[in-house]
């Protein structure tokens, strides 16, 4: 008699398979028979008609603050996730001297748009190093298992101070910093993670630090998970894998023999870039070298609206009168004739490239639905639908923020949609040289910007796809591919990059395997 059967379900068990039909059987602790039909249970789940897969080890998500005062970490732990790793994109709360943590918040709330109140309310800084963080965090019961990764930001402000914006530290700072990255790793974090991108920037100020730094510092830092042995360098940069990048990222692999993993994305600027990302990832592996790329299970993007941080009006002359005013007066106000005529009148008011792009990409806005539909057709688009009827895309975009008492929101993907679907999504996630990621868990501003903590699941067709199942399944011609790819990054041989061990070959994962004692730290 086992303790609980889960019976009848779909099984993507996670070695690469072909989905197969049967039960799941748990014994205490321990998974006992994964397929077939297992014996009777004491408590039995009719899994007919649903999807039965090992939890999900989400490997780029946000919940750096979150981490220290909710147990569920939602929303990930709605969507099956049962392992989620933090300190990416080079941000996080340790270390952090003391003072030093409104710096740190303010550099979260930046880069991953989470409110900088909630973090300063929230985070009870009761540690300085890396491993003292380790350490709180063990001490506090939650759903899931997390790990965490020593972010560049802090150790720049740790060391560097007011410098740490600097782009030039000197040989006695990298050598520092190199010492408390070792220190972060010995005491259990996973790896070491940076940002080089310029969208990466500290709420209403500069780049968040190290972005420029040299290859020099970047070859210490990195060099410190060869000289302890373990852990994964973790980056997000512009470069996509380009020169200068390349030469310093080819120099780690082959000193440290450590992977390293970068995020890839596709963009109006380089649409093609990815393809040549991922044919150099091709032959670096085929050498042996350990350099993989993040692909997301959906489109990068942001949503706009009167309530989130940014849309298309909030830097325009004749909007700054309403930012601090309730949303009904906002709506109210932008209802009237004179006001919309102004408004419609005027460019944004800023100078930032990144910005302008972001309020301006008219071709990429989209009214989301409701259900949200994350796969709009171009036909869709503020562009074309303003072109059809004979109105200015921002007109459009206007009607849209208006609607639902001012609570519709705008849907702007601005990476991997250049096909307006999701086939550069499916040419990535394909590609042997790729891992499912890039969820981003925890970064969002309730009610305004979505993470896709869902993503796993989504790739699985647990969610409703956002077009017609049969459209999306005649365009994908084997549908089990997505099942097998989505468990891919969590469970298979093939994704080295996240792994602590050498090539591991594919196999059947019939128990449950070794759990880190406290959750927070991998098992020694």
């Amino acid at each position: 008699m086992h303790d609980l059967v889960i019976r009848g379900g779909t099984i993507v068990d996670g070695t690469g398979r072909a989905p197969m039909t049967g039960d799941v059987a748990i014994d205490g602790e321990r998974i006992a028979a994964v397929g077939g039909k297992a014996g009777p249970g004491r408590r039995e789940i009719a899994a007919d008609g649903l999807v039965v897969t090992p939890g999900f080890v989400d490997i780029h998500t946000h919940y750096d603050g979150q981490v220290s005062w909710d147990p569920y970490l939602t929303p990930s732990s709605w969507h099956g996730v049962t392992t989620a790793i933090m300190g990416n994109c080079g941000v996080g709360f340790a270390p952090v001297r003391r003072g030093a943590e409104r710096f740190l918040i303010q550099i979260m709330d930046g880069v991953e748009d989470i409110p900088g109140s909630a973090l300063a309310e929230g985070i009870d800084f009761q540690w300085e190093s890396f491993g003292e963080y380790l350490d709180v965090l063990s001490a506090q019961r939650r759903v899931l298992d997390v790990g965490a990764q020593v972010p560049h930001c802090a150790v720049r402000a740790y060391v560097m101070g007011e410098r740490c914006h600097d782009d030039a530290a000197t040989p006695d700072e990298i050598a520092e910093m190199a010492r408390v990255v070792r220190d972060g790793l010995r005491a259990g974090a996973l790896g070491f993670s940076t940002s080089r991108t310029i969208l990466h920037r500290e709420r209403n100020g500069p780049l968040v630090p190290g972005t420029h730094c040299s290859p020099e510092e970047l070859l210490a830092l990195g060099g410190a998970l060869g000289d302890v042995g373990h852990g994964v360098f973790e980056m997000v940069s512009d470069l996509q894998g380009r020169e200068p990048d390349r030469s310093w990222m080819v120099e780690f692999a082959r000193k440290t023999g450590r992977p390293l993993i970068f995020a890839l994305a596709q963009n109006e600027r380089d649409p093609n870039g990815f393809r040549t990302a991922l044919a150099d990832l091709g032959a670096l592996n085929r050498q042996g070298l350990a350099i993989k790329a993040m692909a997301p299970g959906r489109p990068v993007g942001l949503l706009h609206g009167l309530q989130s941080s940014v849309h298309p009006f909030l830097t325009h002359a004749s909007f700054q009168s309403l930012r601090e005013r309730p949303l009904a007066e906002q709506v109210r106000e932008l209802r009237k004739p004179e006001l919309r005529a102004a408004l419609l009148r005027e460019e944004p008011g800023t100078d930032n490239r990144v910005l302008r792009m972001f309020l301006t990409n008219w071709s990429q806005y989209f009214r989301l639905g409701d259900p949200p539909d994350y796969e709009p057709r171009k036909s869709e688009s503020a562009a074309a639908i303003a072109r059809a009827n004979a109105k200015s895309p921002a007109e459009v975009t206007l009607d849209w923020m208006l609607e639902r008492g001012g609570r519709q929101l705008v849907y702007m993907p601005f990476a991997h949609y250049g096909g307006y679907d999701f086939e550069i999504l499916r040419e990535m996630l394909e590609h042997p040289s790729t891992v499912l990621s890039l969820s981003d868990g925890g970064a969002r501003r309730p009610g305004v910007r979505r993470e896709h903590a869902d993503l796993h699941a989504h790739a699985l067709g647990a969610r409703s796809l956002s077009r017609p199942e049969a459209r999306a399944r005649a365009r994908r011609a084997d549908a089990d591919l997505r099942h097998r790819e989505a468990l891919r990054p969590a469970r298979s041989g093939r994704a080295r990059a996240t792994d602590e061990g050498g090539p591991e070959r594919d196999r059947p994962r019939a128990a449950a395997p070794a759990r880190a004692g406290d959750g927070v730290r991998p098992p020694v």
